[in-house]
């Protein structure tokens, strides 16, 4: 056994854990390495006035002035509250769309009147919440029906929009553009932003 491997040995022999076969090498190696045998002489020394110093009792508040001395830290606001300060653009672009939004939708469950818009509307006629384009007329440009029904026997030169509403096309019927019906508030706020940007892009 070299003296490395004593050293652990005779903290071990000092704690009371050593037993067997180490135990027996360990007592051997002190009897011939006269270096180790002083270490341990110094070691069970050092341990025996450690165990005859008084025991001391910890004052009872200790720890209410440990406490009191530390620095006080700063409350911690909210982790939203934060973010919001740190980007103050993004957060008032998305509240303004949070309320568009709600005021769009609100806008979507409270309108019923009929709306009618179009290039030509004096081709058309409107009874009740029925719009009919009549055999033989021709409506030239867009037409959009909103909350309402619209029955197409002449021809429409345009896109026909049909919003919260339906439509019926005759066997005389022409549309040379496209048909959209939207029937969904998310539909119905997607084609409003692309007409407030088909007004920019103008």
């Amino acid at each position: 056994m070299n003296c490395n491997e004593a050293l652990p040995w005779m903290h071990e022999y000092l704690d009371g854990d050593l037993t067997g076969t180490p135990l027996t090498e360990l007592k051997k190696h002190l009897l011939s390495c006269q270096a180790c045998s002083l270490r341990y002489r110094k070691m069970q020394n050092t341990e025996a006035m450690v165990r005859s110093l008084p025991h001391l009792a910890a004052p009872a508040d200790l720890t209410d002035r440990i406490m009191a001395s530390l620095p006080k830290q700063p409350k911690r606001s909210n982790a939203w509250l934060q973010w919001i300060k740190r980007h103050p653009a993004i957060s008032v672009a998305s509240m303004f769309i949070f309320v568009m939004l709600s005021a769009s939708l609100s806008m979507w469950n409270s309108d019923t009147e009929l709306v009618v818009k179009g290039a030509s509307l004096e081709q058309v006629v409107i009874k009740g919440d029925t719009v009919y384009v009549p055999a033989g007329h021709t409506v030239n440009g867009n037409l959009m029906v909103k909350n309402g029904k619209i029955q197409i026997d002449g021809q429409v030169n345009g896109n026909l929009v049909v919003i919260d509403g339906t439509y019926n096309l005759a066997s005389t019927a022409h549309i040379s553009g496209k048909i959209k019906q939207v029937d969904q508030a998310l539909d119905w706020l997607w084609f409003e932003v692309n007409e407030y940007v088909g007004l920019f892009a103008k």
